[in-house]
């Protein structure tokens, strides 16, 4: 009976050369945020380029039930609304960075907690400033 010979198995590629990424594995993604963009402008022009244009002073007239509008149609809009909504998504996004850390906390160690910690100061520094400022009241 013949004997089995152990068989030794080589990779693929080192590790070294699997980790080392190069510009060219992004091509393809470049490659589609170009065709997509370019798409998009092509169908933008074509749009604009072969639509019946029929300018009429009535279509551009105002309309409120068969005669002119008393007063304007347009209600001010109060500035506190954009700033409360940027506010939440400033504060909105940066909390999605913990998300990543909490997984990784054991792989990144002490720098990591410190580097998250700093951050989250930071975070909370801004957050004392705009409410001192008085951005979160609504008066």
């Amino acid at each position: 009976m013949a004997k089995a010979v152990p068989v030794r198995v080589r990779p693929s590629a080192p590790y070294y050369e699997q980790k080392n990424m190069t510009l060219s594995e992004y091509l393809p993604i470049l490659v589609f945020i170009v065709i997509g963009l370019a798409l998009g402008f092509v169908m933008l022009g074509a749009g604009s380029l072969l639509s019946k244009h029929n300018p009429d002073p009535e279509k551009n007239s105002p309309y409120e039930c068969g005669f002119e509008a008393f007063e304007t149609s347009r209600i001010p809009f109060d500035v506190r609304f954009y700033l409360v909504a940027l506010l939440f998504i400033i504060f909105d996004l940066e909390t999605a960075f913990f998300f990543p850390w909490a997984l990784a906390l054991r792989k990144i160690g002490w720098f990591g907690f410190t580097a998250m910690m700093i951050f989250l100061g930071l975070l909370v520094i801004g957050f004392i400033y705009e409410w001192k400022r008085g951005a979160l009241e609504w008066e």
